[in-house]
């Protein structure tokens, strides 16, 4: 396993990629040798492990480990989620929040759980649409729930930086199993994500 926690990296493994950042670094005309970029490889090594520890991961079980018996049977909303991921065509960050829910069927899972499950996919090389996909599939299959339901707004460092250079552009993706392919429940849900009740 390349990543174990937060702060633990196989030294092989960082030092293969630190070596190929090394390498990158030097292709693009800059002093490894400099002060300031001479560890820059190896914090690089560690960040790309942090970004890609998702792989390591399996969401059904962290799921798992937290669902619990109860009839409610209403509709559960986690929303403004924040995450962070990777476009795996550049490799360059996207970022914004997810908005999930689900209508239990004889089982809930802790909230954080649902966090968590965002996160292990997203700490991924990832396209939007996939990550969108994943969150879903993994609720619904695990849970198996009356319905489930999960919308991105996300921006892409890819359109910003470089490319057309859109700097306010947000894209967003949803999914939609079960109840919520009722336009009714995704009416609710739709209104209850983009309210403020406070």
């Amino acid at each position: 396993m390349a990543y174990k926690h937060f702060d633990e990296y196989s030294i092989d493994v960082t030092d293969a990629i630190k070596n190929k950042f090394k390498s990158i670094i030097d292709d693009l005309g800059e002093d490894t040798a400099r002060e300031g970029i001479v560890k820059t490889p190896e914090r690089a090594a560690k960040a790309m492990q942090f970004l890609t520890q998702g792989y390591d991961m399996d969401p059904a079980e962290i799921l798992k480990g937290a669902m619990f018996k109860e009839d409610y049977d209403d509709m559960v909303i986690v929303k403004d989620i924040e995450l962070y991921s990777l476009c795996e065509h550049h490799m360059l960050p996207f970022f914004g929040k997810a908005h999930i829910a689900y209508i239990p069927n004889g089982h809930i899972v802790g909230l954080s759980k649902l966090p968590r499950i965002v996160d292990v996919f997203a700490r991924r090389l990832q396209v939007q649409e996939r990550l969108t996909h994943d969150i879903l599939e993994c609720i619904n299959s695990t849970l198996k729930p009356k319905g489930v339901a999960v919308v991105i707004e996300a921006s892409h460092m890819c359109m910003m930086m470089r490319g057309v250079q859109k700097q306010n552009s947000v894209t967003t993706t949803s999914g939609f199993r079960g109840q919520f392919e009722k336009i009714e429940t995704r009416t609710e849900f739709l209104r209850l994500i983009t309210s403020d009740l406070s």
